[in-house]
């Protein structure tokens, strides 16, 4: 109960925090390179101009990527932050110094409602971090954002990172970091002397089913990033468009995840000498969120690539978790954080030139993919791939010390 409670904050208070103060830090226009700051509340929404219009979908859809991004934690925390049982001592302990035996009132402050604490991280992450990092990359005045309106580009590209390998899954997967790191591991995660043990899920067949769900629900996720489909691209008119694009968003996404999943399975079979399917359903979202950045300007057979490394760099930082007795239930921070990390860079690496402009039009000579022609002008798609890597760890000390403070009056567990 304690995750699904946690599932619902991150919601509740997210859709909260997003309309009060999110969409502007955001997207409100016009704003600087840094942070938004029209719109609050959506005053004066929709906005419509020539050259910036929004509606109260694009709100919707904003407010989900960032809900996204704020319920990766939970998965990192759990299993040792108190909700439900927590919550019962305290209204116990209130009831008995108020209504039955006069107790001191510090006995029930010793039983604070930890949910305050996940409250306060859900609604500062949804309502200033995550807007803050997403106005960067994705508004039309964010220093590093591909779609800037006066065409002053980044390293003449800006940072190509379509639908949020980074934006999304980077940064939340980061925030998990901090949480897990903080509240510790699990107790029986390690032995005496250290040596990991493995703590087996509560239902395979949840998560199987949780995974497909997911898979379903990424073909609105990458694909809708879109906002439109009838618009034509070229001089072929009504046989080529961004409708064609869009068919090409889903065939990359299913490709990534697909080789993710199959390599997962038979790598981990190499490795430890058996099959597991949960093993299998993490290594498919790993591919996922992998290529949710160069989704839309890939070659099909390039997503086969991403899907394929996304699967060791998951195995890697997991080998890597259990060597630094770090521990994370659902491997939250290496799928996301680790895979979404890889998932930017090879977008700087993969990226082709056609695809780029006509995904990301207004500038016909965007510098492009390495591996795909790109090498003169390699210093200025992959320097501002590698500096949303950068961005999202720096931006994320700010949840760090947050939650730093909160653990300080010992309310997150």
């Amino acid at each position: 109960m304690n995750i699904m409670l946690t599932n619902v904050l991150d919601a509740a208070a997210g859709g909260l925090s997003y309309y009060l103060f999110g969409f502007a830090f955001a997207f409100g226009a016009p704003s600087n390179g840094f942070i938004g700051h029209h719109e609050f509340g959506l005053k004066k929404f929709p906005t419509y101009s020539f050259a910036y219009s929004f509606d109260y979908s694009y709100f919707l859809y904003q407010w989900a990527f960032a809900i996204a991004a704020a319920g990766i934690t939970s998965g990192s925390i759990a299993e040792r932050t108190q909700f439900v049982a927590e919550e019962c001592s305290y209204l116990h302990e209130y009831i008995l110094s108020h209504f039955t035996i006069k107790r001191p009132h510090a006995a029930v402050a010793a039983h604070r409602p930890s949910f305050v604490a996940y409250l306060i991280y859900s609604t500062f992450f949804t309502g200033f971090v995550y807007p803050i990092v997403s106005h960067w990359f994705w508004s039309g005045y964010g220093w590093a954002s591909a779609s800037k309106f006066d065409n002053h580009l980044l390293f003449g590209s800006g940072v190509i990172d379509f639908a949020g390998s980074g934006v999304v899954h980077m940064v939340g997967g980061i925030a998990g970091l901090w949480g897990a790191l903080i509240e510790g591991p699990r107790i029986g995660r390690f032995d005496l002397t250290g040596r990991s043990v493995a703590l087996c899920g509560h239902n395979a067949s949840l998560v199987v089913l949780g995974s497909f769900l997911l898979w379903f629900g990424w073909y609105g996720f990458n694909p809708g990033s879109f906002f439109s489909i009838s618009k034509s691209y070229g001089t072929r008119g009504a046989y080529y468009g961004q409708w064609s694009a869009v068919g090409r968003t889903c065939v990359t996404t299913t490709l990534a995840g697909s080789t993710a999943a199959l390599t997962t399975l038979f790598g981990k079979r190499i490795l430890v000498g058996h099959w597991n399917v949960i093993d299998v359903c993490n290594g498919l979202l790993g591919g996922f969120a992998a290529i949710t950045s160069g989704c839309a300007v890939v070659e099909p057979w390039a997503a086969i690539v991403c899907g394929f490394v996304a699967t060791w760099v998951l195995i890697g930082f997991n080998k890597l978790a259990e060597k630094t007795k770090y521990d994370d239930p659902l491997e939250a921070a290496q799928l996301h954080g680790g895979c979404g990390a890889w998932g930017v860079l090879f977008t700087g690496l993969f990226a082709k030139k056609t695809y780029v402009n006509e995904v990301y039009q207004g500038r016909p000579e965007r510098p492009y993919g390495l591996f795909m022609g790109g090498g003169e002008s390699f210093g200025s798609p992959n320097h501002p791939n590698f500096g949303d890597f950068w961005v999202g760890h720096s931006h994320n000390g700010t949840t760090f010390l947050w939650s730093t403070q909160i653990e300080a009056t010992k309310d997150f567990k």
